[in-house]
């Protein structure tokens, strides 16, 4: 019998060993990013302290204001991008390192780094 690997189990395998070799730090946390078909979170964490030190996600109050409708689009993910930034700076977080997630860069993931890039955030 043939068993067929499913596109979330390769995912999850892949984000695996992404994460063997990525650390967040209080120095330079972790911008992790989470996809689904209908919305896109963004988190940055402290995996030392473990824990979340600022997040957006598409569901929130504060980004439905920004784009309008839908959390599953592009415009959505650029509004995240620029408000997980804008977050971030208010805690004082400057650098970080960008965990894709095990999803390709392309896409909403692609238009969020940039946006998070564009409003301050380096990586």
């Amino acid at each position: 019998m043939i068993h067929k690997t499913e596109k979330n189990e390769i995912r999850e395998r892949i984000h695996r060993r992404i994460r063997r070799k990525l650390r967040g730090t209080a120095e330079r946390p972790r911008l992790a990013i989470y996809r689904s078909l209908a919305h896109i979170y963004a988190q940055v964490i402290d995996d030392n302290g473990g824990t979340t030190l600022v997040s957006a996600s598409s569901v929130d109050k504060a980004a439905r204001a920004v784009h309008s409708g839908a959390g599953g689009n592009l415009a959505a993910a650029k509004a995240i991008g620029k408000l997980v930034a804008e977050r971030a700076k208010e805690k004082g977080i400057k650098q970080v390192v960008f965990d894709r997630g095990g999803y390709p860069y392309h896409g909403r993931v692609k238009a969020l780094a940039d946006a998070a890039r564009a409003a301050g955030l380096e990586f």
